[in-house]
């Protein structure tokens, strides 16, 4: 489970956001990382009893650096203000949609779905939308579903997408570009003893809707 110590490390890390700094407080760094790769451990082992293709991954194939990527960056910080890890059949090098936890003081959430999708699998999902628009709305819609995931992150564009009547049925739904539900977590529920199954849980509750964009993006495109 995580402590305190993870959340005020990564407290001083965003106030001190240098490489002086990081290395001179480079224990404390490892700290954090050992209690952040053990509730991956935990988080891993739970959620590959219900996602296929897990039993094999290793914690290390889940998480992300710390370090930033700052060559395209106006802000040139060298580290992340977050811990973060991606749980499912991609991890985090695959284009594959996984179940992303974020840690970070006051901003810790678990979340996933169509974050940056291709033109074609934009295509794909407004098409599946207006061909079949029950399947998603039937998990999107669910109750414990829309009562755990009840923050929509995602751009929509202001004007109908051109192909779709201006009075179609869906066209809320058509109009996303995005589509990324996100579950919020106190500082508290954090470092509570149940945290890794709390997320265990919620990604279970997430996995239809994960589902259901992995097949319509990959499976979908080699039949």
């Amino acid at each position: 489970m995580l402590t305190q110590h993870t959340l005020q490390f990564l407290t001083n890390l965003s106030q001190n956001n240098n490489r002086e700094w990081f290395n001179a407080n480079r224990n404390d760094y490892e700290k954090t990382k050992v209690e952040f790769e053990a509730l991956c451990q935990d988080v891993l082992t739970g959620v590959a009893q219900f996602q296929d293709n897990l039993l094999n991954t290793k914690v290390k194939d889940c998480i992300f650096r710390i370090n930033r990527d700052v060559r395209f960056a106006k802000d040139k910080s060298p580290y992340k203000k977050n811990i973060s890890a991606a749980f499912g059949q991609g991890r985090r090098h695959s284009e594959k949609v996984d179940f992303y936890l974020h840690v970070q003081p006051h901003e810790t959430f678990l979340g996933g779905g169509m974050w940056a999708p291709t033109t074609s699998q934009l295509a794909s999902f407004r098409q599946e939308i207006d061909y079949n628009p029950q399947h998603i709305k039937g998990i999107i819609e669910n109750k414990d579903f829309r009562e755990y995931y009840n923050e929509i992150s995602g751009e929509r564009v202001k004007k109908m997408p051109k192909g779709y009547a201006i009075d179609h049925p869906e066209i809320e739904l058509l109009k996303y570009k995005q589509l990324f539900f996100i579950h919020r977590y106190s500082d508290e529920e954090v470092l509570g003893k149940n945290f890794a199954q709390e997320i265990i849980n919620g990604c279970q509750i997430l996995k239809p809707y994960l589902d259901y964009i992995n097949h319509l993006f990959f499976e979908t495109e080699r039949n």
